[in-house]
């Protein structure tokens, strides 16, 4: 399944438990959830989607550390 250009898998393991997998850039994430329904699990996983996607967004946008590589933090 695709969502949001993110493509994910949602396997049943055993009976209201399942197996999740994406990626987001090279990070591979995976879990399991419990739900009755493949719907709540899926929807479950596309929470965890927009939550990594958020979270990479942040790490591209925030201005580069000036201390990085510099042992005082002086540039």
């Amino acid at each position: 399944m695709i969502y949001k250009g993110v493509e994910f898998t949602v396997t049943a393991v055993a009976p209201g438990i399942w197996k999740w997998q994406f990626h987001v850039g090279d990070k591979a994430i995976t879990g399991k959830t419990e739900a009755k329904l493949n719907l709540l699990a899926i929807r479950r996983v596309q929470l965890r989607i927009d939550r990594e996607l958020k979270k990479a967004e942040r790490e591209i946008t925030r201005p580069p550390d000036p201390s990085v590589g510099h042992p005082s933090g002086k540039s």
